[in-house]
């Protein structure tokens, strides 16, 4: 028995993904949880196992295809089982599987439309049958059946007059079961969404033929390139952005990790973003409106009682964000074991999908690269951002006295409808204090 295995949901608001590689051929046996294909959605890369054994009777995609939730990846020859029985979702007509040996003669090539390869064979019964072919019966592209989502009755009328697909809202109430105000959320977000494109401006004057003037090269853009660009052109259009820079004398701390260095050579790999994402609880404490999410539906500030901190982290692929959880319950050395883990992960594609979620505020730290300052964009939904540029001796009057002292300049990028000046000038001020002083650190963890 033929099954087709189709593209699964791989995550929330995931719709589409790219194939990297194609790992089986047709006439291979595979079996359940054999890994089958390589993806790469907008946020990380992904095995993708087979939900069947059998034989590859047919691959439907190729390396380099991008491929939406619901299409068809492989057609697998089940063999049969003794006792066990496996329930075939029913996709089309249930004569289907009567007759399928002269499907190259049912409808002439020229009739056909992109998709039949996909669709199910016509019975060449009677020449009748032949004459009906061309009447587009509907077939949209099937998708999985997911069955009724988690919902009361009263929750379904209100999705179908507001027009809300519910299994693209996640539940909040128990067992994932949505409500009322899951609803009213998704709809905020779909009204957010409706303003903003994908990666081009609604409008956007349409490219010169470049080629007119020398040789041009087109690169595909990755899924992770497509979704940083996706997501730094929605903060660029929705986020009235202020940056604010300030310097933090880490003379203290630079000394304090050298030393740890040389006294445990084989211990954690302490680092100063380690040192600073400790160093910025203590700042969004201070100030939770940098912890905190924009509803301007609601016309409500969302102060988040968490501290779920971003770290970006340069990969070959393009940008990557893994999220530091909980940062507030793990000393330095805890988080420095964390961040060196998940930043390896995130370069050789090995990270989950639910690491790069649910940040509360983000870290990107260019100091290893260079450069004296930077304006970093917000990581929308948040709504603060901080930059870390390289750390550099200065000439500082301490006490009267001119000293060097190692400085790092800081860059905080915020929101200026949940941050006032004010505050974002005090936020770096409580971090840089912070930062000058290692036994603050230690203290907090």
């Amino acid at each position: 028995m033929a099954t087709e295995f189709k593209m699964p949901e791989l995550g929330e608001n995931i719709e589409e993904a790219d194939v990297v590689k194609v790992l089986v051929a047709e006439g291979d046996t595979i079996k359940v949880d054999q890994t089958v294909l390589e993806l790469e959605t907008d946020k990380a890369a992904v095995e993708l196992p087979s939900a069947h054994a059998g034989r590859v009777a047919k691959v439907h995609v190729k390396d380099g295809d991008r491929v939406p939730v619901g299409a068809v990846l492989l057609t697998i020859e089940e063999a049969p089982s003794e006792g066990e029985q496996k329930p075939e979702p029913v996709q089309t007509e249930a004569a289907e599987p009567k007759v399928k040996e002269p499907q190259a003669k049912q409808v002439p090539p020229a009739e056909q439309e992109p998709e039949a390869k996909e669709a199910e064979p016509i019975e060449p019964e009677a020449p009748a049958v032949e004459e009906k072919a061309p009447a587009k019966a509907p077939q949209p592209e099937a998708r999985p059946s997911r069955g009724p989502a988690p919902a009361s009755p009263s929750v379904r009328r209100m999705a179908r007059k507001l027009g809300v697909d519910l299994h693209q809202v996640s539940g909040s109430g128990a067992g994932g079961r949505i409500v009322v105000e899951d609803v009213e959320r998704h709809v905020r977000e779909l009204a957010m969404a409706a303003t903003t494109g994908p990666i081009a401006a609604a409008g956007a004057p349409a490219l010169p033929d470049f080629g007119q003037w020398g040789p041009i090269e087109r690169q595909r853009m990755s899924g992770i390139r497509r979704k940083t660009a996706e997501n730094v052109s929605v903060a660029w259009r929705n986020v009235p952005q202020v940056t604010q820079y300030d310097l933090a004398d880490i003379t203290e701390l630079e000394a304090a990790r050298k030393r740890y260095r040389e006294t445990h050579p084989d211990g954690v790999k302490l680092t100063v973003t380690a040192m600073v994402l400790k160093a910025v609880v203590a700042a969004l404490k201070a100030y939770p409106q940098c912890n905190a999410s924009v509803d301007p539906t609601a016309g409500e500030l969302i102060l988040k009682r968490y501290y779920h901190i971003g770290v970006a982290v340069d990969t070959e692929h393009g940008l990557m964000v893994p999220v530091i959880r909980d940062v507030d319950q793990k000393n330095v050395l805890e988080l420095a074991a964390e961040l060196d883990d998940v930043a390896e992960r995130a370069r050789q594609r090995k990270i989950e999908l639910d690491q790069l979620q649910g940040g509360t505020f983000t870290i990107t730290n260019l100091g290893g690269i260079g450069g004296t300052a930077f304006s970093p964009i917000v990581n929308f939904p948040q709504v603060a951002i901080l930059g870390l540029a390289r750390s550099r001796q200065e000439q500082v009057v301490r006490d009267g006295k001119a000293e060097l002292r190692l400085m790092l300049p800081l860059c905080l990028s915020y929101d200026h409808r949940a941050v006032d000046g004010a505050d974002g000038a005090r936020f770096l001020v409580k971090l840089a204090a912070a930062l000058s002083d290692p036994l603050s650190l230690i203290l907090e963890g």
